[in-house]
């Protein structure tokens, strides 16, 4: 499902199960994680509820810094991100930034659509592998 940019699909594993199976397959391509935040640990810190939710951040400065030097505000919207969340029915779902509707949001041309492709379709094998589907 694509909703405003995002794309959203159901993960068969829990919110720390997916988010663990996304950063060793995110490794094991060779990109880089830059952070996994805990939004459930943060609430829950603070003394508020939150279903489980977390957040990774990753990618790889060759697919992303050509676009930025087409438009330096794509850096606005990378690295990627990946946020997997229990909804109130306690399913996990995982949603994740389209790299199009990036593109499209930044004005990238027709030069950028190989690369834009190639993120898109990496991306979602990734995202598609780490929920089990």
């Amino acid at each position: 499902m694509i909703e405003h940019g995002l794309n959203t699909v159901l993960s068969r594993r829990s919110v720390g199960d997916t988010i663990d199976t996304l950063v060793a397959i995110v490794e094991g391509a060779g990109l880089t994680v830059f952070a996994r935040i805990d939004h459930g640990a943060g609430a829950e810190a603070a003394g508020l509820p939150l279903r489980p939710t977390q957040l990774l951040v990753f990618g790889n400065a060759h697919a992303g810094t050509p676009l930025m030097q087409v438009n330096q505000v794509v850096g606005i919207d990378l690295p990627m991100k990946a946020l997997a969340w229990e909804d109130e029915n306690g399913e996990v779902w995982v949603t994740y930034p389209d790299a199009g509707w990036i593109g499209a949001r930044h004005g990238l041309g027709a030069d950028s659509a190989a690369a834009i492709a190639a993120i898109r379709s990496g991306v979602a094998k990734l995202i598609m592998e780490a929920a089990g589907t």
